[in-house]
């Protein structure tokens, strides 16, 4: 939880570790609303920011630059030593070697807010932060880069973070961005509800398509819905009931994706499905092009974790993983119908 003294209210100092697409674009965006922040990130990162700048849009037809002399900019982590809040949108798998820099250059009383993927990475910093203010953050929506320094907000959503001291302090700040944001008491429901559309990131992944191609094709959907209902009976039996992020409860997800295309692109159009660009697509999609190593052991793998824990087991998602480890190693995209054959025969 947040701690109750919160961090210093007036004229907050940010730090975004982590200035990839989800960092870059939150961290740009608040910068642009008149926020004081720095970004830390790897050396390729901030040279592509300081030759460049910044170029942020999103699907609602919003587009803002920031020239590069206008960016604070640093790749080593001794940046961290100017924040009032640590803003971490660093990779899943990253959280370690994150959580050290922070303990060795920011000051005690600075807040860590996690924007990562995934359900564990809050209580992760906690015992590796003890004593600091460890905040959980969800971002919904997908961004892109369609080019250098170019960051786009793919699909719609507000950002959710744990309310307190450091939620209420950052509040003025997200609304002077434009950045929607709502606070919540209860946030392992909203990661968990986050972490079962997150699971469609390796299936878009697998697709090769982007997200909005993706998910015209039912085959796919169907995919998607098989990694869901997996992961809503094994949150039944571990009595966690995921928040409503949506039009629709997470329970009644895997029906409406596994109904038919005329019928599922009607109810979207109703607004029953979040809002997706033509361009969007999944982190992982764009960790595989890149050829990074994807989050998947962090998302499909929350879903395994809990099965082990309830000893039961997690077939069609640990098929997922195996299937993105090799896409990892460069195997082809899976047509669809392929791969709903292949998940389909281990849905228990």
């Amino acid at each position: 939880m947040d701690r109750q003294d919160g961090p210093r209210q007036g004229g907050l100092r940010l730090v975004v570790l982590g200035a990839g697409l989800i960092g870059g674009y939150v961290g740009g965006r608040l910068a642009h609303g008149g926020a004081n922040v720095a970004f830390v990130g790897r050396p390729a990162q901030m040279a592509v920011l300081a030759e460049g700048g910044m170029t942020l849009t999103d699907l609602e037809g919003f587009r803002a630059e920031i020239p590069a002399g206008a960016l604070s900019l640093a790749s080593d982590p001794a940046g961290l030593a100017a924040a009032d809040v640590v803003l971490l949108a660093v990779k899943s798998q990253a959280t370690e070697s994150a959580a050290a820099d922070i303990a060795a250059h920011a000051r005690p009383d600075a807040a860590v807010v996690s924007l990562q993927n995934g359900v564990s990475n809050p209580e992760r910093l906690r015992a590796l932060l003890p004593g600091r203010t460890v905040v959980a953050g969800m971002v919904p929506y997908n961004v892109a880069s369609p080019g250098p320094g170019h960051f786009h907000q793919g699909t719609s959503g507000a950002i959710a973070l744990e309310d307190g001291p450091t939620a209420a302090a950052l509040a003025p700040l997200f609304k002077a961005a434009g950045l929607a944001l709502d606070r919540h008491g209860d946030m392992r429901a909203i990661l968990w509800a986050k972490l079962l559309i997150n699971l469609n990131n390796a299936i878009n992944a697998l697709s090769g398509k982007p997200l909005a191609a993706q998910l015209a094709i039912r085959d796919y959907r169907r995919c998607f819905a098989l990694c869901q209902a997996e992961g809503l009976r094994l949150l039944k039996a571990a009595g966690i009931a995921p928040a409503q992020l949506g039009a629709l409860p997470a329970q009644r997800m895997p029906f409406v994706l596994s109904l038919p295309d005329w019928l599922f692109k009607r109810i979207s159009k109703r607004g029953g499905t979040p809002r997706i660009d033509r361009h969007a697509r999944s982190s992982m999609a764009e960790d595989l092009a890149a050829g990074r190593k994807t989050e998947v052991d962090h998302i499909n793998g929350e879903i395994l974790a809990l099965a082990r824990k309830l000893g039961r087991a997690a077939p069609v998602n640990a098929r997922v993983i195996e299937l993105i480890h090799a896409a990892e190693a460069g195997a082809p995209p899976w047509p669809a119908d392929r791969l709903w054959r292949e998940l389909k025969a281990l849905r228990t």
